[in-house]
C-alpha cells in the first residue's frame, strides 16, 4: 500500500513538472508570436508604415466612445484564461477594473458651477449588461441602470466576471460632437497622409498626420513596444488584457478632454476603434496638434512670449482648481506634458490627472506633507481631506518648472518687483491660485497699456526723420531677445519706446514699423544699422536717425 502511494506521488510530481514546462514553453511562444515589442527598437518610418498602413478590420460604424472587451469572442478568450488563470491574472483583471471604475467616476460625476463661463453637458447614464453572460448572451444588448443597481451588480460579480461583461456599447457617452463640432472617426483617418512619428512615453505613442492634406492632427495610441506594455506582458503574459489596461489611460484622457473644456487644454477632435496587432478594438485618439516645449529655446525668446506661457499656465491651473469635476491635479507635471499651439500653452497629457484629494486625520502631522526635491510643505487637514493639496501641488510645480526660469528674466524694469513677488509667493505657497492669477492679470494690464514705461517725458538724444511707405530690407544686426534670429525684431508699445530701444543699441541708426502686432497688441519693429538700402514699401513707415 505504501509503495502504491509513493508511486502515485511520484507520478503527480512528474505531471506537475511537465505541466510547468509546457506552460513555460507556451508562454514563451506566445510572447514571440503576439507581442509587438520589437517595434520599439526599429526605425520610425517602418513603425508608422506597419501601424497605419497595415490592412485592418474595421469595426461597426458606431462612433460612440466605448471601453472594455469588445464582443463575445473576447469574452470567451478571457473566460478560457480565467479557467486556467492564476493569481497574477486576477491581479491584472483587478487593475483593469480599477481603471475602468476611474473612467466611470469621471463620466458620471455631476458638474458644478465653476465660474469659468464654460458650459458643461450632463453626462449620460452608464449602461450595463443585462446579467452574467450565458449561452445566448448578446454583447450589444444593454439596459439602463441606476446607481443602486450598479452597486448591487458590481458586488455580485467577481473582478474577472465583471470585466468580462463590458462590451463595445458599454459606457456610452454622447461624443458625436463637442460644442456642436462633429467629431472625427475611423473614416477620417483612413486616408491620412504625411504620417510622422513624434515620440512616445511610458504608455502612448504619438504620430503627426494630415487629414485631407490640410488639417494636421496628433494621433495617440498605445505603444505596443512601450514600457507599460512590455513590463505588463512580461509579468502577466496576456497581451490582450495588458493592452486593455494600457488603453484605459487613453480612454481616461479622452474623457477628461471631453469634460474639461478650456482654451489651455488640448482639443479632442475624435477617436477610432480598429482591430490591430491581433488585438480587437485598439483605440486611437485624434487630437489637436501642438509643438513640444523646448526650455532652452524658450529662454532665448522674448519676455512677452515667456510671460504668455506663464499666464496661460496659471489660467489653466485656475480652471483645474475650480473645474466641473472638482479640483484636478496633474500628478505627472513636467514641461513635456505641455505643448504650444499658436503661442498658447496647452496641457496634452491628462492620463495622470486626478481629482482625488489625499485623506488625512486631524491627529496626524504627516498625512498632508507635500514632498518636493527642494523642500516640503505641510497642509492643514479639514474634514478628512488635505486642504487644497491638488491646487497647491499644481502651483508649486508651476513655480519650479516654469516661473523661476521664464517669468522675471529680461522683463521691463518697472515690472520686475511685481514679478519677483509672484515668483517668491508661489515658491513659498503664500498665495493660492486665485491670487496668483489676479497678480499676473495685473501684470498683463500694465504691460498691454504701456504703464510699464518708466518716463514718457524723457527727452531723446537725437531727432528722427519719418519716411512713409519706405523700408530698409538690409542693414540688419542681431539683438537679444529678438523675434527673428538673423536680425533685431522687437515689440514696442509706442514710437517713443521704439526710439528708446534704438538709442539703447549702439548699432541702431534707423527702425522700420511693420504692420504686425503681438498677442498683447504691441507692434513689431525692425531695428537697423542705417538707411543705406532704403527703398519704397507700401504701408511701411521708417524712422531714420538724423542727430548724434
Amino acid at each position: 500500500m505504501l509503495l502504491i502511494q509513493l508511486i502515485t506521488m511520484k507520478r503527480r510530481k512528474i505531471v506537475v513538472a511537465a505541466g510547468f514546462c509546457l506552460s513555460f514553453f507556451l508562454g514563451t511562444l506566445m510572447n514571440l508570436l503576439y507581442i509587438p515589442g520589437f517595434e520599439h527598437h526599429q526605425n520610425h518610418d517602418n513603425r508608422v508604415h506597419r501601424y497605419y498602413h497595415k490592412k485592418q478590420q474595421r469595426v461597426t460604424g458606431d462612433s460612440q466612445l466605448h471601453v472594455g472587451v469588445s464582443d463575445t469572442k473576447a469574452v470567451a478568450e478571457t473566460n478560457s484564461k480565467n479557467a486556467a488563470g492564476s493569481r497574477h491574472h486576477q491581479d491584472l483583471l483587478l487593475q483593469i477594473r480599477e481603471r475602468f471604475d476611474e473612467v466611470v467616476r469621471y463620466r458620471r460625476r455631476q458638474g458644478h458651477g465653476s465660474g469659468t463661463g464654460y458650459p458643461v453637458r450632463p453626462l449620460e447614464r452608464r449602461r450595463l449588461m443585462d446579467s452574467e453572460p450565458g449561452d445566448n448572451w448578446d454583447p450589444i444588448k444593454v439596459i439602463e441602470r441606476t446607481d443602486n443597481q450598479q452597486t448591487h451588480f458590481q458586488n455580485r460579480l467577481s473582478s474577472s466576471t465583471y470585466m468580462q461583461t463590458k462590451s463595445r456599447k458599454d459606457l456610452t457617452m454622447n461624443s458625436r460632437s463637442i460644442n456642436s463640432t462633429p467629431m472625427l472617426d475611423c473614416s477620417s483617418i483612413d486616408n491620412v497622409t504625411n504620417i510622422q512619428y513624434l515620440g512616445s512615453g511610458y504608455t502612448k505613442a504619438v504620430y503627426k498626420a494630415a487629414l485631407n492634406n490640410s488639417l494636421s492632427v496628433a494621433l495617440k495610441s498605445v505603444d505596443f513596444g512601450g514600457h507599460d506594455m512590455e513590463n505588463c506582458v512580461k509579468k502577466y503574459g496576456s497581451p490582450g488584457d495588458c493592452y486593455r489596461l494600457a488603453s484605459f489611460k487613453i480612454v481616461k484622457e479622452m474623457t477628461l478632454m471631453e469634460r474639461l473644456q478650456h482654451p489651455n487644454i488640448l482639443k479632442l477632435y475624435g477617436y477610432c476603434y480598429q482591430d490591430s496587432n491581433d488585438i480587437q478594438d485598439t483605440v486611437t485618439a485624434i487630437t489637436e496638434l501642438g509643438s513640444p516645449l523646448e526650455m532652452i529655446q524658450l529662454l532665448q525668446t522674448s519676455w512677452e512670449e515667456r510671460f504668455r506661457i506663464c499666464l496661460s499656465l496659471v489660467r489653466l491651473l485656475h480652471y483645474l482648481a475650480h473645474s466641473p469635476l472638482g479640483s484636478v491635479t496633474l500628478l505627472d507635471f513636467r514641461p513635456r506634458q505641455f505643448v504650444l499651439v499658436a503661442g498658447e500653452l496647452k496641457v496634452t497629457d491628462l492620463d495622470d490627472a486626478s481629482t482625488e484629494e489625499a485623506p488625512c486625520s486631524p491627529s496626524s502631522t504627516s498625512d498632508c506633507v507635500m514632498e518636493f526635491p527642494a523642500r516640503n510643505f505641510t497642509l492643514p487637514c479639514s474634514r478628512g481631506r488635505c486642504l487644497g493639496i491638488n491646487e497647491k501641488r499644481n502651483l508649486y510645480n508651476a513655480y519650479r518648472f516654469f516661473f523661476t526660469y521664464l517669468l522675471p528674466h529680461s522683463a521691463p524694469p518697472t515690472l520686475r518687483p511685481l514679478l519677483d513677488k509672484i515668483v517668491n509667493s508661489t515658491g513659498e505657497l503664500i498665495w493660492g491660485i486665485d491670487e496668483t492669477l489676479l497678480q499676473l492679470e495685473e501684470v498683463l494690464h500694465l504691460y498691454r497699456n504701456g504703464f510699464y514705461l518708466q518716463n514718457s517725458t524723457q527727452t531723446h538724444r537725437a531727432d528722427y526723420k519719418r519716411v512713409v511707405d519706405a523700408s530698409i530690407p538690409g542693414e540688419n544686426y542681431r539683438c537679444w531677445p529678438s523675434y527673428q534670429h538673423d536680425g533685431c525684431l522687437l515689440s514696442v508699445y509706442s514710437i517713443t519706446e521704439a526710439i528708446g530701444v534704438c538709442e539703447s543699441h549702439a548699432q541702431c541708426r534707423a527702425f522700420v514699423l511693420t504692420n504686425q502686432t503681438t498677442w498683447t497688441g504691441h507692434q513689431l519693429v525692425f531695428f537697423k544699422t542705417g538707411p543705406a538700402s532704403l527703398n519704397s514699401a507700401k504701408g511701411r513707415v521708417t524712422y531714420v536717425r538724423v542727430g548724434s
